[in-house]
């Protein structure tokens, strides 16, 4: 069951006066911030897993069973 608008005034306004209005907006702002670190280190992580160099790669070689009782 959502709450209606009426019910999200009421707790928009008790939430301004238990935290105040200076005190939320620094907790908006540090939360915006750990927003960005988070979505810059989760795109830095994908940057990382991504092969740059062909040097990097393994050559394999896939042996079937039939192969391996014959030798």
């Amino acid at each position: 069951m959502m709450p209606g608008p009426f019910e999200l005034i009421i707790i928009l306004v008790i939430v301004l006066l238990i935290f105040g209005g200076k005190r939320l907006k620094n907790i908006g702002g540090d939360l915006g911030g750990a927003i960005k670190g988070f979505k810059k280190s989760m795109k830095e992580g994908s940057d990382d897993k991504k092969i740059d160099n062909k040097d990097d790669i393994i050559d394999v070689k896939v042996v079937k069973e039939e192969d391996k009782k014959e030798k």
